[in-house]
């Protein structure tokens, strides 16, 4: 069978809480969970897997939202994929499952600018590709030099930045492909000044955002020319609560798990953020976190 196949190339379990795979905390249990070994490995692996299973790839899950339900497919844990390394001429080359926050650090120790924000952001630098992931003014695309992904057929395709059409969170893939890895263009510029910058945007970060409770980052994508946590505050729902989830008193575009919240209870304050914020303002708020 399939599955017994693909355990030579990495560990496979069965029916895995992913609740404790994403900042949220919460969600159902995923089908199959495959943990590649390697790059090579992930690559040899993805024909084994048949067409007709969904696949869902997971880096640090920051920016998901996993049913109640579960995972009815594959799970690919990118978690492995974390080699970094660097030219002579500015480039950096990092695979899906690298922290972006290790990322920024070790870009700021060889002198090179232009990934310092990736310090204040969860996740891996899969899925900073994949939603074009941005804090304090700069984004993934600004750097973004080229990606590799993988395919179901098994092939591994180089894109140019310039073929993802990439915006304000947002990316264009392949359709079933998988980020593994991604090149950046980065420009030279002082060690200490980038690890200084780095640091006042932590403790910016740190002022503003409810760390220390699960969330997922920002809920919303900003509408143009306004900020979802003005409208989601002036619609009088910053702290509202169904069940265990809650949108934070101290950032409104926040939902915090207080430990017991479900996919449903957080569903229910999205939409009740969205049709509040619509009757209120006519401002239809678009979600950035990714629903599963």
């Amino acid at each position: 069978m399939w599955y017994q196949q693909l355990k030579a190339f990495g560990e496979l379990r069965e029916n895995v809480a992913l609740a404790r795979y994403t900042t949220l905390g919460v969600g159902g249990c995923a089908r199959w969970f495959f943990t590649p070994t390697s790059l090579p490995e992930m690559v040899q692996a993805m024909p084994i897997i048949p067409r007709h299973m969904r696949l869902l790839s997971l880096g640090r899950g920051s920016n998901m939202l996993v049913s109640d339900q579960g995972f009815d497919g594959v799970v690919i844990d990118l978690r492995t994929l974390k080699e970094l390394s660097f030219t002579e001429d500015g480039q950096v080359q990092a695979q899906a499952g690298v922290r972006m926050s290790v990322v920024a650090r070790r870009c700021a120790e060889q002198s090179l600018a232009g990934l310092d924000f990736m310090a204040t952001v969860p996740g891996g630098v899969g899925g900073g590709v994949a939603m074009n992931a941005g804090a304090f003014g700069q984004q993934v695309s600004d750097t973004l030099a080229s990606i590799s992904v993988l395919q179901r057929d098994g092939k591994v395709l180089t894109l140019k930045a310039q073929q993802l059409q990439m915006s304000y969170r947002y990316t264009v893939l392949p359709p079933q492909s998988i980020i593994l890895s991604a090149c950046f263009h980065l420009t030279a510029a002082s060690a200490d000044e980038l690890k200084a910058s780095m640091l006042h945007m932590r403790e910016t970060r740190a002022k503003t955002q409810p760390l220390s409770l699960p969330n997922c980052g920002s809920v919303f994508k900003n509408p143009d020319g306004n900020f979802a946590a003005r409208l989601i505050e002036q619609a009088g729902l910053k702290g509202k609560q169904i069940g265990g989830a809650q949108f934070s008193l101290q950032h409104a575009n926040f939902i915090v798990n207080h430990g017991h919240a479900t996919c449903a209870d957080i569903m229910a304050l999205i939409a009740c953020a969205q049709q509040a914020v619509m009757e209120q303002f006519s401002v239809a708020l678009e979600t950035e976190v990714r629903m599963i």
